[in-house]
């Protein structure tokens, strides 16, 4: 699951993250689209609301189950929640608060892991590769969706301000864990072989399952995988990755407890600041034009 509780570091935050508003300059992300936008979380409440959608999602839409003290607070939370940054995508058609708060992402730089002591991957994964690279990186996590706002415009606001918070912090490279759903390592033997095949990270970039949760994704010979066919079944959110020039890492990872097996995506940000400058390129001169 991108990305699951950690058992051994509960309690709600205290604080909310730093970021969002740096000094009396504007904020990092804030993008509006008629009633929605997309901005970092701002204070302890937006933190609280993001919380409280993930356990909806996770927990009561998706049956993953809750550490002890969750399913009480009915929050999805760990000690990651305080130090990092909070992306949420609010309806304000739904008034202000909570209830406005229907996408959320969560993003940990070097600073928040190193304050931590690693970033959530490594419960998983070996990402020293991806330590290693020069530049900054970017974890993604706990990425979801109200289920009545999963369409187009919603993804892409949440994609818009990535790109906006990639730009800003000039990222190298963003990565996490994705996930395809159940337990099952041959029922997932055509996705798993096919992302091994096509998508498998260059050296530099290759995490690697730890050796005791590694789970070989090559489940089929290549010949027996129809590319095309197989990429259209992925789940939306590994699509989005790969169409940004994503890669997997080698092995796969069951997680037991959200009932799914996660892959590793890494996705050099080249293409995502490309696309941004862009976007905004063409909004300054539209904006030239009209004066």
């Amino acid at each position: 699951m991108i990305l699951g509780p950690l058992a051994d570091h509960p309690g709600l935050p205290i604080a909310a993250p730093s970021t969002a508003l740096e000094g009396n300059r504007s904020p990092v992300v804030d993008i509006a689209s008629g009633p929605l936008q997309v901005r970092l979380a701002e204070t302890s409440a937006d933190i609280d609301a993001a919380q409280a959608l993930r356990y909806r999602i996770f927990y009561e839409a998706m049956g993953a189950r809750p550490v002890s003290g969750m399913a009480q607070a009915r929050r999805d939370y760990d000690g990651f929640d305080a130090l990092c940054d909070h992306l949420l995508v609010l309806d304000h058609s739904r008034g202000g608060g909570a209830d406005a708060v229907v996408g959320t992402y969560r993003l940990i730089r070097r600073a928040a892991a190193s304050q931590f002591g690693a970033f959530y991957s490594e419960a998983e994964y070996d990402v020293s590769r991806l330590i290693a690279y020069p530049g900054e990186i970017l974890e993604l996590g706990r990425s979801c969706v109200d289920s009545g706002y999963r369409g187009r415009p919603v993804m892409q606001l949440l994609w818009s301000g990535i790109a906006a918070y990639v730009f800003h912090y000039d990222i190298a490279v963003m990565f996490g864990c994705a996930s395809l759903p159940g337990t099952d390592p041959e029922a997932l033997a055509l996705p798993l072989s096919y992302l091994y095949y096509h998508h498998l990270a260059p050296p530099a970039l290759r995490a690697r399952a730890l050796p005791e949760r590694y789970v070989d994704m090559r489940r089929l010979d290549p010949g027996a995988i129809d590319p095309a066919r197989t990429l259209a079944a992925l789940p939306p959110l590994i699509k989005g990755y790969l169409r940004l020039g994503g890669f997997v890492g080698d092995g796969a990872v069951i997680d037991e407890q959200f009932n799914t097996t996660d892959v590793c995506i890494v996705v050099k940000t080249d293409l995502v600041t490309e696309k941004y400058s862009r976007h905004y390129e063409r909004k300054s001169k539209d904006t030239w034009a009209a004066a």
